[in-house]
Order: structure tokens, then C-alpha cells, then sequence
């Protein structure tokens, strides 16, 4: 097997790693607590990647090719085009019932994590395909923190559609992205990806995910009159992933 081959399996499993988030919906006892503590895990881990990964990665990217403020200002537009991106898809979803907010919380979820999860597969592949070593370190850290990806996309999708195929479906699909993001590069991007076209993507994708956290996730959490949980989850996913970015970095 070739360095290419290697390069697309191990960028595979770091995708497929969201599919352990899914593990949940196969619980036997449906509880409000699990929807609660899930969603609001998942905002953590997403606040957190979004500030302390996205942003200082967009923000180093462009610093190779730009000055402070330009980049200052370039990040900030673009994570306020992530919101009004992101405020859009609302928008078109169904709303109102209760099964009807968790389903659009689920499906948001799937489709900002497929946005993220194709210039991981990018960064990925890249990396497996220059130094295995630095492209399999890479594929554990991204793996850990796509595991409560998975949980926002498949425990809202379960609990509203009550059927784990769909539930599972979804998440296998937004795991699968990364791939899609290897294919990409090794047929059409390797040539043309550049340091100022990541950056704004990360910046947009940060503004995407932090606007479902705090407009999704965490308001549909407290519906389910737990603050208590609610909190400490949020807290313990910005714990996970502060862990994750000691242990892998």
C-alpha cells in the first residue's frame, strides 16, 4: 500500500471516529437527561474547538501571508458570515414542536460538521501524505473531539424521528465528509489550497459552530429544565476538549 492509500485510510477513520458519538441512540431507556447532558456536551466541545482551535489556526494562516489588523478584520467578517450562513439554514428548517426543534438541531449539527470536517479531511490527508507520523497524530486529535460531533447530530435526529437508522445515517454521512475532503485535494486542490483561502475557512466554519452552541444546542438543553446539567456538561466538554488539545498537541 502506497503513502496516498495510507493517507485516505487513516483520514477515513478519523471521520468514521464521529459514528462512536452515535453509540448513545442505542441506549435501551429514552430520558430527557440523556438529550440534556448530550447537547450541551456537544456545545462545549464546540465553543471550544471554535476559540481555541479554528481561530488560532485561521488566524496563523493568514498571519503567513498577512499583517495584524487585515487578518484581525478578515476573521471577524468571516465568522459573521458563519453566523448569517448558519442564521439561513435555520431559517429554511422546520420549527415550533418540540420533535421539530430537535430534528433541526440535528440536522444543522450534520451540516456545519460536514463543513468542518472537509478541511480536516483536507488537512488530513495532506499532512498523512507528506509525514505518516504527523498525519496520525493529527487523525487521533481529530478523532477524539468528532466523537461528540457525532453525539450533536445523532441523539436530536433519534429522539425527534425515533429511528436510529436515520440517526445513524446522518452521522455516518458527516464522518464520511472527511474523506470527501481527501478526494477533493488528491483530484482537484492540492496545487491551489493556500494559507488565506483556510483561513477564512476556518474563521467561517468557527462562526457556524459557535452560533449552534449558542443558538441551538444549549437553548434546546434548557428546554429540558435541567440547568444544573446543562452547565456542568457544557463544562465538561470544554474540559474534554482542552484535555484533548494537551494530550495531542
Amino acid at each position: 500500500m502506497n503513502q496516498v492509500m495510507y493517507a485516505f485510510l487513516i483520514t477515513t477513520l478519523a471521520g468514521l471516529s464521529t459514528v462512536i458519538g452515535s453509540l448513545l441512540i442505542f441506549t435501551k431507556r429514552k430520558t430527557t437527561n440523556i438529550i440534556c447532558c448530550s447537547l450541551s456536551f456537544a456545545a462545549g466541545v464546540m465553543v471550544c474547538v471554535s476559540l481555541t482551535d479554528l481561530l488560532p489556526e485561521a488566524t496563523n494562516l493568514l498571519m503567513e501571508k498577512l499583517y495584524y489588523i487585515p487578518v484581525i478584520l478578515i476573521c471577524l467578517i468571516f465568522i459573521v458570515v458563519g453566523i448569517i450562513l448558519s442564521m439561513g439554514i435555520d431559517k429554511y428548517l422546520p420549527d415550533n414542536k418540540k420533535d421539530n426543534q430537535l430534528y433541526r438541531v440535528g440536522i444543522i449539527s450534520m451540516l456545519a460538521i460536514i463543513l468542518h470536517n472537509i478541511p480536516e479531511g483536507i488537512a488530513t490527508f495532506m499532512a498523512s501524505n507528506t509525514n505518516m507520523k504527523l498525519g496520525i497524530s493529527l487523525a487521533i486529535a481529530i478523532a477524539f473531539h468528532n466523537i461528540p460531533e457525532g453525539i450533536s447530530i445523532s441523539i436530536p435526529i433519534y429522539y425527534s424521528t425515533n429511528s436510529r437508522l436515520k440517526a445513524f445515517g446522518y452521522t455516518f454521512l458527516s464522518g464520511m465528509s472527511e474523506l470527501l475532503g481527501a478526494i477533493i485535494t488528491y483530484l482537484f486542490l492540492s496545487k491551489f489550497i493556500n494559507p488565506i483561502f483556510m483561513g477564512i475557512l476556518f474563521s467561517m466554519i468557527a462562526g457556524i459552530m459557535i452560533h449552534i452552541s449558542v443558538y441551538e444546542l444549549i437553548p434546546t438543553s434548557l428546554n429540558y429544565k435541567s440547568k444544573k446539567l446543562t452547565v456542568i456538561f457544557f463544562i465538561i466538554g470544554v474540559i474534554f476538549m482542552f484535555i484533548n488539545h494537551i494530550l495531542f498537541k
